[in-house]
């Protein structure tokens, strides 16, 4: 039986609050994580996608992130205060500054123990689904994260004009 016109309205609509839901969680649980670690939350974030990346410039960081150069010079300079982050010169054109996570097995033990349930506790949850649903949960989410990437850069832009 097809569903009717209304029915997905209120389906989409359920999916819109349910992501409200999701991000505002999303966001106050790692609020949370970098208050652990001492970090604000746009920090801890920033210092996620420069880990995952392994060396960006500010330039790319700032991309990655949609704030601006200068926001990001910010975050940068307080990561690196922190013992986070350091500033590498690149060997092949010196005016070039790459970002790097510094090696520091206390700030990595510290992670593994505040993500470590959490990812069990995520693995639980997917446990439940066949491939083939994980792999549309994936998509979505995939998807879902390209919306977030081109909303913000839109967002950021209007503020600019």
């Amino acid at each position: 039986m097809s569903s009717t016109v209304p029915d997905r309205l209120a389906r989409l609509q359920g999916l819109g609050e349910l992501g409200r839901d999701l991000g505002a969680y999303t966001v106050m649980f790692h609020t949370a994580v970098a208050e652990r670690l001492g970090l604000n939350a746009t920090d801890h974030k920033a210092l996620d996608l420069l880990s995952r990346a392994g060396s960006l410039t500010a330039g790319e960081l700032a991309s990655l992130t949609g704030l601006t150069t200068g926001a990001i010079t910010g975050v940068i300079d307080r990561l690196e205060e922190a013992g986070y982050v350091q500033r590498v010169r690149d060997p092949r054109d010196r005016r070039k500054v790459h970002i790097q996570a510094v090696e520091n097995h206390e700030r990595l033990h510290a992670l593994e123990q505040v993500f470590g349930a959490f990812y069990q506790a995520i693995i639980g949850v997917a446990e439940h689904y066949t491939d083939a649903e994980l792999a549309t949960i994936t998509q979505f989410l995939e998807q879902t994260i390209d919306v977030l990437r081109a909303e913000t850069t839109r967002l950021r832009q209007e503020s600019e004009e």
